[in-house]
């Protein structure tokens, strides 16, 4: 496959979660409404989403590495096609909830065959610049898909909205099926034995730079979810914007986003993934303090919310495309198995911070900003502190260990 094939299914596979995100996060208030559902409730179908997206990667991790990325990712983008339909019609909450965790599930073959998929092709540093490249595309995906939710459910309806989700799996599985060839060297035959699989992840699991790496992605995905799951009640039920309006918010943040990709792929090859992970994390710190302080102030409203928050996506794309890259680094021969586990990682933490948020936003703050402006700002805290020192003394890809093959001991 050429460069720009792969970008474009990179793009494709990593833009899978913002669609199934994004496009639904205008029409989640009339979506609680249509089913008289509570906003705790309606949480749920977004936190079950992103709970069996992360519980799925440590399966399909392991498959991916017996029997290659290519049928992984096309019987996952099958599932999340079928899944969409079903969300569409479904009579019930529950249902709902039934249909957005097999979505989900599914949804986790084609991200963490992504991060696989450049560990097979790249080394570590030309990988974070790839990975940027994907996570450009996901951005532009995520621009489209906040306005275009907000219009279908605004003119049509929530389910036409969800149905949006069916269109775009169809068309990614038409395009895998079509380009994609497989970029797996070398299958792990014992990929799937539980001795195998247990020896690989304690082997993971036991490297600093898979964790540190981790944490950096996972911190920076917290404080993207948290504003996900919590921007369209703030700006729709308490700043009163329009479902339009607030699709546009949207566009406007995660074109920060996209800039930031573009500013890290720049960045890395002068200064090294180290020295940009933590100019970056001073922008991240920066928006959300300044956001947390404004809303303890009183000072309330969409731009103090949104200007700050611009500086925290610039960031979070210099962040997720060191962090996703840099946790596989290490591992050529388990990439699927590091992959699984990395997004297992950020999927749990992003699950505990979204129940977490269901109290809140069912209490009095729900009335407020501040569920979303501390969440936030916490999140930045922690980014900034793994920036600053783990990234500092285990961020050097070049010097990590740089293989677990099969039947190889630490």
């Amino acid at each position: 496959m050429s460069n720009g094939t792969i970008v474009l299914a990179l793009a494709l596979l990593l833009g899978a979660q913002p669609i199934a995100t994004d496009l639904y996060l205008p029409a989640l208030p009339a979506l609680t409404v249509g089913f008289g559902a509570s906003m705790h409730q309606a949480q749920l179908t977004l936190t079950a989403l992103l709970l069996a997206f992360g519980i799925s990667q440590l399966v399909w991790g392991p498959l991916s590495d017996r029997y290659g990325r290519r049928p992984v990712l096309l019987w996952g983008m099958a599932a999340f096609t079928v899944a969409s339909i079903g969300s569409v019609f479904s009579a019930s909450m529950e249902q709902l909830l039934v249909w957005r965790s097999v979505q989900g599930a599914a949804m986790g073959a084609g991200v963490m065959c992504a991060r696989a998929i450049v560990r097979d092709l790249y080394t570590p540093a030309e990988g974070a610049r790839m990975m940027s490249k994907g996570l450009t595309g996901l951005g532009l995906l995520a621009c489209m898909s906040a306005p275009l939710g907000g219009l279908l459910s605004e003119w049509f309806g929530w389910r036409v909205t969800l149905a949006a989700l069916a269109v775009f799996g169809a068309v990614a599985l038409l395009f895998l099926g079509w380009r994609f060839t497989e970029t797996l060297q070398a299958a792990n035959p014992r990929a799937l034995q539980p001795k195998e699989m247990w020896r690989v992840w304690r082997q993971i699991v036991r490297h600093p730079t898979y964790w540190t790496f981790t944490l950096l992605a996972t911190t920076s995905y917290c404080g993207l979810f948290t504003f996900l799951a919590t921007s369209s009640f703030v700006f729709i039920n308490v700043l009163h914007l329009s479902k339009p309006q607030y699709g546009l918010l949207m566009l406007s943040m995660t074109t920060s986003y996209i800039l930031g990709t573009v500013v890290c792929r720049r960045l890395i090859p002068r200064w090294g993934i180290r020295r940009t992970v933590a100019v970056a994390a001073c922008f991240t710190l920066a928006g959300g303090t300044t956001m947390g302080v404004l809303a303890l102030m009183g000072w309330q409203n969409t731009w103090g919310i949104m200007l700050p928050y611009y500086l925290f996506m610039l960031a979070h794309g210099v962040h997720q495309p060191c962090g996703q890259s840099g946790a596989v680094s290490p591992f050529p021969q388990a990439a699927g198995a590091a992959s699984a586990l990395s997004g297992f990682t950020m999927m749990v933490a992003a699950f505990a911070m979204g129940t977490w948020l269901g109290g809140r936003m069912s209490s009095a703050e729900a009335a407020t900003v501040l569920p979303l402006t501390n969440g936030i700002w916490f999140w930045s805290v922690m980014i900034a502190l793994v920036a600053w020192t783990l990234v500092q003394r285990f961020g050097d890809a070049r010097t990590a260990p740089q293989r677990v093959a099969a039947g190889a001991r630490p």
